[in-house]
Parts: C-alpha cells; sequence; structure tokens
C-alpha cells in the first residue's frame, strides 16, 4: 500500500468495495492420505479447477498435495475435503531447520524422512546464545573438553 493507492481511494467515484484486490501468489502444502489412483486423480481435479492456481502437485508416498497459485488456502483446504477425504494443513518441516529434533511433541512416526513436527519446542528461542560445537572442543575456550 502505497500513498498514492492510499490517496486514490479519496478520489475515486466509483465505490472501494466493487474493486477487489488480487489475492498474493502463495503455496499451500496439504495432508491428505491417498491409497490408490483415483483417491490421487480426485483430490487433484478438485484443486486444479479452482480461480487462481497456477500447479498441482501430488505426492502420494508422503500425503501430501502442492498447490501454487492466487488462492485461498482456507479454500483449497475446504475443496479438498469435498472430496471425502480427511484433510489438514502440512504439519511437518525439513528436520535440518529445528534446533531440538528429538523433542517428544515434534517426533512423529508417521513424518516423512527428513521431516519433523513444527512446534514450538523444538525451536530454539531467538534470545538465547547459540553454543557451537566447534567451540566446545576449542583451544581457545577455557572450559572445552580436555579429553587429549
Amino acid at each position: 500500500m502505497g500513498a498514492l493507492d492510499y490517496l486514490s481511494n479519496f478520489c475515486t467515484v466509483t465505490s472501494t468495495s466493487t474493486r477487489s484486490r488480487r489475492k498474493p501468489m502463495q503455496t499451500v502444502e496439504i495432508k491428505v492420505k491417498m491409497d490408490c489412483d483415483g483417491c490421487e486423480r480426485r483430490v487433484k481435479n478438485s484443486v486444479k479447477h479452482i480461480k487462481g492456481v497456477k500447479t498441482v502437485e501430488v505426492i502420494r508416498k508422503q500425503s501430501r498435495v502442492i498447490v501454487s497459485g492466487y488462492v485461498d488456502p482456507n479454500h483449497v483446504l475446504k475443496r479438498v475435503k469435498s472430496t471425502g477425504k480427511r484433510a489438514e494443513f502440512w504439519p511437518y518441516i525439513p528436520y535440518n531447520l529445528v534446533s531440538y529434533p528429538y523433542v517428544t511433541q515434534a517426533y512423529d512416526k508417521r513424518a516423512p524422512a527428513g521431516y519433523v513436527k513444527n512446534v514450538a519446542q523444538a525451536v530454539a528461542a531467538p534470545n538465547t546464545t547459540d553454543e557451537r560445537m566447534t567451540y566446545l572442543f576449542s583451544d581457545d575456550n577455557p572450559n572445552a573438553c580436555s579429553i587429549m
């Protein structure tokens, strides 16, 4: 929202409620259990006809649907649920982005390989000091481990 957009709202003759704003480009990831080709095709067809969808990618092995385009995430989730499948937003994040991946809330047996659940306990607090492993065994550190 620039200054010109703000000022143009005062100067326009038409009502601003009739003007529609374009949704931002985004990627929506949804977890859907799909057993066969029919399930995969039904989910893909239900999503690809939504206005604003650019690409639809279905990964059956991970039970994952990735939709990119100018769409509303809640509308995409609602459309996938209309197929009769139980669906939810993708709850996992890559393993290497988490500071503490072995927290009990983060570990999930059903998670795909390389992913853990996105929970607050797994991410380090922003105000904590980050100790590097190389510093713990460094000669510059007086409290370092002295195995030698």
